[in-house]
Parts: C-alpha cells; sequence; structure tokens
C-alpha cells in the first residue's frame, strides 16, 4: 500500500483551469459505451503550462484540441490522470474514450444495476467516465445526449430538461437534456433502460408547473406511491420554512437495486437505492415508510443545500450533509411526532457516531485529511454533522435562523463554499460571535460534561465542567460553546423553570435563588450533543414526573443503564427502576412515545460506557432485566397487547403505527419469559397479521425462542418472497441476527441461497453487516465471527473497495475489548492489513484501527 496518499485540507489549491461547458455524448451498447466529450476550457492561472484531468480506467480513442486531432507527443496518460502539453488560455477539448459499464461491480461512474445503465459520481466517479477536471469547485454547464437501443433502453435520462428526441435508422434512439445550472461533475447523472414510470405534477408557491416522475423495474409502479407523495410534502416543506421552491419544470427519482449509497441527489434526477423508493403494505415496515419519508425529503432538500450552493472541496462535506440532514430531520418532526422524531435521532446518533468519535475512526466534522473520501460519508459528517446545525439553530432563534440562511441563499447560489461562509452568514444574519463554536467543525470526540449541584441558604448552584477528550493523535482540544437547555422541577414534579444556559468554558457555575433543593433535568430535548456525568441523580423521579420528553426518555435510559452495570457487578434488581417502569407501562401517554420509553438500552449503549467490554456480561444482565420485568408485568403487558393488536390494519397514521411499535415492543419483552404461550401468540401474529411490521416483529421473536416455529415461519417467508430482493433483505437480516446457536454456519450457508447476490450492496448490508451488529457471535471468544467477517472484507474488496471498508469499520471497538477478543481481533486485523492489492478504502481504516491499538 506505498500509493496509499493523503490529501491534506491545508495543501488545498485553487483550480488551474475550469470547464466553462461540457456537451456529452454516450453512445450505449452492451458490451461497451463510447463516451465524446466536448468541453470549453479556460486558464485560471497563468502561470500553469499543462493542462491535467482526472482519469481512472479509461480507454482513450482521441483527442481533439481546437478541431485539431492530437498526435501521442502532444499529451500524457498516466495512472489516474490524463495530461495534456502546453495548453492556451482558453480552448476547446474534444475527447473520445471507451469505457466497460458491465465489469463495473465497484459501482461508481457509469454501471449497470440489473439491465438499468446509471451513474454515481459522488465524490470521484466522474473520471471513470470521461477525463475532467473532477473536483466539486470546477461548475460547469451540461449538455447530454444519450444514444442507445430502442427496444431495450426506451427510457433515456440525464439532468435539466429535455431538449430534443431523435430516432436513428439502426433501431437506435436518443434524447438531449440541457441543465441550465452551472455544477460540479460529481452532480452529473445518467439512465437508460426498460422502466416503468408514476407520474403526478406540483405547482410551486409561485404557480410554475412541474412535472414528477419516478421510474423502477416493470411491475413496482405501485410500490412508488409514498415516495411520491413524500416528495411533494418535501418541496411544499421547503417552501414554506426556507422559502426554497424548486427551479426546473422537471424533477425524476429512478430507483435502483444496486447502489452503494442510500440516495443521490443529482441535479433534477436523483439516483435512489430502490429500499428508499419501494414500498406497500405487504412488503415494507413501518420504519421503511419513514425512512422513505425521510431520504426523498433529503435528496430533495440537497437541490438547494448542495447543488445551487456546493462544497469548494470534499473536505466541507459537512456544509451540505449535515445541513440537509437537519433539514429532513426537522421535516419528519414536523410531519409526525416531534418527541418520537427528537429520540429516533438521537438513538442513531448515539448508535453510530458516539462509538466512531470513541475508536480511531474519531474525527471531525470537518475533516483535515484523508486516504479515501469515500470513508468519510460518516456518522459524524452527517448526523454529528446535523447536531451542529441544530446547535446554531437554537443559539439564533428560529427567526434569526432563517434571516442567516436567506443570506446564506442569496450570498453563494451557483457558488462552491466553504464551511465558514455557512458560519459566516450565521454570524452576520444571527447578529452572534461564532468564532469558539467552530471549534464543532475542528474537534473530534465527544465532550462530556461534569454535573454537580448545591444548596446553601436559599441558593442553588449548579457547577458545570467540560472534559474534552484528547485527538486521536493525542493533541489537546479546548473547550467548545454550546446551548444546553435545563429544566428544575419541585419535590412533587412541578416544572418551576426551564432555561437555555450558553456554556463556554472548562468550568462555570450557575446559581438560582429558590426556596428548595430542586430535582435537575439536563440537556433537555438533547441540546448538545454531549455525555452528561451527574453525580447526583434522581431517574425514577424523572421518569415519572419530567414534563420534557427526550429528558424523562433520557432517564429511563441511563436508569436501565445503571440496573444492567449493577446486575454485571453481581447486585440484584433496585426495585425503584422496576416501580418507574410499572409506572410508564400504566402512564396516559402517546403510545409510539411509551413505546420508546419502555425500550431497554441497546448493547452499543451499554459498551459505549465499559472501559473493557465483555459481551456476554451484558447479554447475561440484559436478559435477567427482561425477564424480570416480564414476569412482574406479565399481565400488564399481555393487556397492552391485546389492546393494541389488530391483525388486519394496514393503516399508516400516527395511530397506527404507534398501535404497532407498542405491542410489538410488549410481546418482544415478554419473548424473554421463552414460553409456548408466547411463541403461539408471535406465530399467530405472523400468520394473521397483514403488515410486514407485524411480520417482522414475530419471525424476529420466533427465530429467538422456537427453533420448530421458526423453521416453518421462515420458509413461509422465503418461499413467499423469494423473487422480492428488498423483503430478502429483511429475510437476511433476521437470520443474521439470531441469537440461536449455530448462526455463524446458517450465515455462511446463506450465502449459498438464490437470492443473495454479493454483488448487490444491499444484501451484503443485510447478511454481513447484520451479523457484524451481532455482538453475540461476531465477538465470539474463539474468533470464529471475526475470521469470516475478514473474509468477507478481503473478498469483496476486489469487488467493491467502498462496500469493503463499511464492513470493515465494524473493527473499531478494538482497543475496548478484552484480552482474548482483543488477540483474536488483531490476528484478523493484520491478516487483512498484508493482503495483497487491498484497495486504500479498506486500508485507511484498518491501519487506522492498528495503529491506534
Amino acid at each position: 500500500m506505498s500509493e496509499a496518499k493523503t490529501i491534506y485540507l491545508k495543501d488545498y489549491k485553487a483550480p488551474e483551469f475550469t470547464v466553462k461547458t461540457c456537451d456529452l455524448v454516450f453512445e450505449l451498447f452492451e458490451e461497451y459505451t463510447q463516451v465524446t466529450n466536448l468541453m470549453q476550457i479556460v486558464k485560471m492561472d497563468k502561470s500553469a503550462k499543462d493542462l491535467v484531468l482526472d482519469s481512472v480506467e479509461l480507454e482513450l480513442v482521441e483527442i481533439h484540441l481546437n478541431d485539431v486531432k492530437l498526435e501521442e507527443e502532444r499529451y500524457v496518460v498516466e495512472k489516474e490522470s490524463l495530461r495534456v502539453l502546453d495548453v492556451e488560455d482558453e480552448f476547446k477539448l474534444i475527447i473520445i474514450n471507451k469505457i466497460y459499464p458491465h465489469r463495473n461491480s465497484e459501482l461508481e461512474g457509469l454501471y449497470k444495476s440489473g439491465n438499468i445503465f446509471c451513474t454515481q459520481n459522488e465524490p470521484e466517479g466522474f473520471r471513470r467516465i470521461t477525463p475532467y477536471i473532477d473536483r466539486p469547485d470546477v461548475m460547469a454547464v451540461f449538455k447530454t445526449t444519450l444514444v442507445a437501443s430502442r427496444e431495450k433502453y426506451p427510457v433515456l435520462l440525464s439532468n435539466g430538461n429535455t431538449e430534443s428526441n431523435f430516432k436513428l435508422d439502426d433501431g437506435r434512439h436518443g434524447v438531449t437534456w440541457s441543465d441550465p445550472y452551472p455544477k460540479p461533475s460529481y452532480l452529473f447523472a445518467l439512465v437508460a433502460g426498460d422502466l416503468g414510470v408514476v407520474k403526478d405534477k406540483y405547482i410551486t408557491a409561485s404557480g410554475k408547473y412541474v412535472r414528477l416522475n419516478i421510474y423502477t423495474d416493470k411491475g413496482n409502479e405501485s410500490k412508488c406511491k409514498h415516495a411520491m407523495k413524500s416528495l411533494k410534502e418535501a418541496m411544499q416543506w421547503d417552501e414554506e420554512k426556507y422559502g426554497r421552491e424548486y427551479d426546473l419544470s422537471l424533477y425524476n427519482i429512478v430507483a435502483v437495486d444496486s447502489f452503494n449509497m442510500g440516495a443521490m441527489e443529482n441535479k433534477g434526477l436523483n439516483i435512489f437505492n430502490s429500499a428508499y423508493v419501494l414500498a406497500d403494505e405487504d412488503t415494507a415496515t413501518d420504519a421503511n415508510f419513514m425512512g422513505i419519508q425521510s431520504v426523498i425529503a433529503h435528496e430533495y432538500f440537497h437541490n438547494w443545500t448542495g447543488n445551487r450552493i456546493t462544497c469548494r472541496d470534499w473536505f466541507q462535506l459537512t456544509l451540505k450533509e449535515g445541513l440537509t440532514v437537519f433539514r429532513d430531520q426537522c421535516f419528519s418532526a414536523d410531519l409526525n411526532s416531534k418527541e418520537v422524531q427528537r429520540i429516533e435521532d438521537v438513538k442513531a446518533l448515539r448508535e453510530r457516531q458516539f462509538v466512531e468519535d470513541n475508536s480511531p475512526m474519531a474525527h471531525p466534522i470537518q475533516p483535515d485529511s484523508y486516504m479515501a473520501i469515500n470513508n468519510f460519508y460518516t456518522a459524524t459528517v452527517y448526523e454529528k454533522g446535523a447536531e451542529v446545525i441544530r446547535m446554531l439553530h437554537t443559539l439564533l432563534g428560529e427567526q434569526k435562523y432563517r434571516k442567516a440562511m436567506d443570506l446564506y441563499f442569496d450570498t453563494f447560489d451557483a457558488q462552491a463554499v466553504r464551511t465558514d461562509d455557512f458560519l459566516w452568514a450565521m454570524s452576520k444574519a444571527g447578529e452572534m460571535n461564532l468564532e469558539q463554536f467552530k471549534r464543532w467543525y475542528h474537534q473530534s470526540g465527544t465532550p462530556k460534561l461534569d454535573v454537580d449541584e448545591k444548596f446553601e441558604d436559599g441558593t442553588y448552584t449548579l457547577t458545570l465542567i467540560q472534559k474534552i477528550p484528547h485527538a486521536v493523535d493525542g493533541s489537546e482540544q479546548k473547550p467548545h460553546f454550546f446551548p444546553l437547555k435545563i429544566g428544575l422541577l419541585d419535590e412533587s414534579g412541578k416544572e418551576i423553570l426551564e432555561k437555555t444556559l450558553l456554556i463556554s468554558k472548562e468550568k462555570e457555575e450557575f446559581l438560582f435563588k429558590t426556596s428548595f433543593k430542586p430535582v435537575l433535568s439536563i440537556n433537555r430535548d438533547f441540546s448538545a450533543p454531549i455525555i452528561i456525568d451527574q453525580k447526583e441523580t434522581h431517574y425514577g423521579f424523572l421518569m415519572k414526573h419530567d414534563t420534557n420528553s427526550f429528558a424523562k426518555y433520557e432517564a429511563a435510559q441511563l436508569f436501565g443503564i445503571q440496573i444492567i452495570e449493577s446486575l454485571m457487578q453481581g447486585n440484584d434488581i433496585n426495585d425503584e427502576y422496576v416501580r418507574a417502569y410499572g409506572h410508564i407501562l400504566e402512564s396516559d401517554l402517546d403510545i409510539s412515545y411509551k413505546a420508546l420509553l419502555l425500550e431497554l438500552p441497546s448493547i452499543s449503549a451499554l459498551m459505549q460506557r465499559q472501559n473493557v467490554v465483555d459481551f456476554e456480561l451484558i447479554y447475561d444482565a440484559i436478559e435477567k432485566l427482561q425477564k424480570h420485568l416480564a414476569s412482574l408485568y406479565k399481565e400488564k403487558l399481555l393487556e397492552i397487547y391485546s389492546k393494541f393488536h389488530n391483525p388486519l390494519c394496514v393503516d399508516l397514521d400516527a395511530n397506527s403505527i404507534g398501535s404497532r411499535s407498542i405491542k410489538n415492543r410488549c410481546l418482544k419483552l415478554l419473548s424473554s419469559l421463552k414460553s409456548d404461550e408466547v411463541a403461539v401468540m408471535a406465530n399467530e401474529q405472523y400468520s394473521n397479521s397483514l403488515t410486514m411490521t407485524d411480520k417482522v416483529a414475530a419471525l424476529d421473536i420466533l427465530e429467538n425462542i422456537s427453533s420448530e416455529y421458526s423453521a416453518v415461519a421462515f420458509k413461509h417467508f422465503h418461499d413467499k418472497y423469494r423473487q422480492n430482493t428488498l423483503v430478502m433483505n429483511k429475510y437476511f437480516s433476521l437470520l443474521a441476527a439470531s441469537h440461536r446457536e449455530g448462526t455463524l454456519e446458517r450465515v455462511i450457508a446463506l450465502q449459498k441461497d438464490a437470492a443473495y447476490n454479493e454483488l448487490v450492496p444491499n444484501l451484503v448490508r443485510s447478511l454481513v453487516g447484520t451479523f457484524t451488529r451481532n455482538y453475540k457471535y461476531f465477538h465470539a471468544k474463539d474468533g470464529s465471527g471475526y475470521k469470516f467477517v475478514a473474509d468477507k472484507i478481503i473478498d469483496i474488496d476486489k469487488i467493491n473497495p467502498q462496500m469493503a471498508s463499511s464492513l470493515a469499520g465494524a473493527f473499531k471497538i478494538y482497543k475496548k475489548l478484552n484480552v482474548q477478543n482483543k488477540k483474536m481481533m488483531k490476528v484478523e486485523l493484520e491478516r487483512v492489513v498484508s493482503t495483497h492489492s487491498l484497495s486504500k478504502n479498506v486500508y485507511e481504516i484498518v491501519s487506522k484501527i492498528i495503529k491506534n491499538q
């Protein structure tokens, strides 16, 4: 891996050349595609002599400079670039090259997903299509002509609006597309296929007519209704909340099965992983429907926060992603339950990003270096980036935040900018000094806040001490500036104060005059992405009385963690927790929110708190608590299940979703009893329920408590859905997550299932990816789980390095493991990193883990 080069932000240099216009012609054949690229190029740095274009694995046919064909001595073909020698200040360049999409298993550039030609160019895929200055700060106006077989590829799509259509005598046809807005190459897209389509329209606030199309494999059109509804809701929401109208007369979405990411916001032509478009009551869970709503909105919102204003360089990735995640989170909260949405967002942050922050992969939301930029499409850049925007929103308030966003859009439209430019707009319109706040962009790790309380002579003193972790390289980091929302409750649970404190120093004291010592409710609404370390806790009291929905949930989680950790040390179960849990069971609350309150802490939440992780201890303690609660509250759990179980209901309103959520939570807890009664209930739910939500919940329970029922139910499920890849993803995930003996052997055998295909990222994520989160067997003491995943990383790296590096991230817990597991994992990490021709994607992940052991 001597060629694995590190790229540094400090080395950024403005482009020597820029592309004004790019006219592309794609001649699509089964065995190859010929690309003709006509560029109008201008020299920006007059001292530059040669034009260097990014070019990876392209078969060059010929080059023309100002209509003169170049001889070979006028250009140099290098491994990842094409150098055109001694060019003028302004010139026209035509390059003709061939590519082979059907061989492209990396799914970057132009490739085939089944029988569909499609592209994925973010971040650096366009250089695999044609030589180009493939960086986000080079923005050109694109025109694209696609030519292909009329019979096999009747649908030909690209960015922008249709300019012309034509037919050829040889049975081929063509379409020319024109995008009037300058864009970087990563936003270029094309699709060619024989596709079904769902059509609709949207009238913008100013009366503009926009045609909406969602393309998919024929036969799946009926599964696009929810995606179309979500798109129209997102368009309206962006107009109302941000004053942003859509700017073209056409908006296309295409669903494909083989896709490395969730979706891609290419201008006017969004290409989606089919998992985030296709859904109906028979094949999609409630979570799938919610995910589609969120991702559809996310990619649409990128039209302004990502497309119209884009990143100067890839170190600024959070500029578009963190901001757009915040926007889609707010959209989902407005359309659904704000309380539930906030908790779900924080859960996702902690499950993924907090783990990342406490690993060798820790990095700021604006990294300062990388080997493979694909490795930085992370929870830190996305989810923590969104939390940073949320803190800005809290600090400025809604009105000033909107004023700042308007200033940002007005000032930087059609530009490639930096996070500093965004913060300038926030600071200027928000009338706030954000210099210290910038540390959130440049420091890594999760800050901790020590909390100390004192009450004397009618004064309650709250002392807060920031503890900022060192960076991965060991360097010290400075205190942050952030909002901290707190509440004070009296002894009856009545709220006497709610206030947002501004924290900026390492140590701060806040004084409150009161006649009694209040109960503190801290970091309400998760106002800052920090860890609270509280000496004096009142979790049981807050579980019963806190009026802030997040703080109440947080108390339930932290009390649960406290109890499980106590069980791990051999202690008995605390009765106060059990009573508080029972109080929630009896409480009259929103049922979706109540289902979250009844959720016990996750394995991930517990392992993050351990200095040395032993998964066997964690699993045993959780199982003991589950059985205790299920035994004690069995009748109440059965009562709730019976009340809300409606097997024929397929509605997607809040009440129906909440009903399924809470009764499945109760059934899951009851399953810890491993009784025949619960097995029968789960089996009947699988057999009789119409929704995929209920079927998946029942299958999960059956797999873990009854091998007899499980075998029959899974065979039925497989036989019914084996032709449906999206449902088979669920099948593989359920089996890979199983806690029954022999799970690894079954996972290995499942790779031979006719429905499994290692070339399809969703299937790999479902089987191998899910297994890496099955801590019981991935972290088996004999090292078998590590060996299996290491083997898969090595194999898949040859096919799709981006997918392989994603799997490699499962090893980032290495330094926290017990001696035996660490020894076993180290053997596999060293085997992976020493593999011949390992990609830089995997090398970067694994080498960092080994280096920081």
